[in-house]
């Protein structure tokens, strides 16, 4: 009984890895998705130092006050 045990025991961390595996792999798909975004609407061409202000504004105004003022004025 104890074997019986011992393997599902086995089997169940070999899931849970297996899981962990594919969640990080999806992260890596979001992330990478949202660099493409990024991309594509030319943030990622601005010079650096506008980039680094833009960045800094998201960070002082936190993301649900930039973007309610960018869908004000869109």
């Amino acid at each position: 009984m104890a074997k019986s045990l011992d393997a599902e025991m086995a089997a169940i961390e070999a899931e849970e890895l297996k899981l962990a595996e594919r969640r990080k792999a999806h992260q890596k798909k979001l992330r990478d998705t949202a660099i493409d975004r990024v991309e594509k609407v030319g943030l990622l061409k601005l010079p650096l130092d506008r980039l680094e202000r833009l960045m800094e504004a998201v960070k002082t105004l936190g993301m649900d006050e930039v973007e309610k003022r960018l869908t004000a004025k869109a």
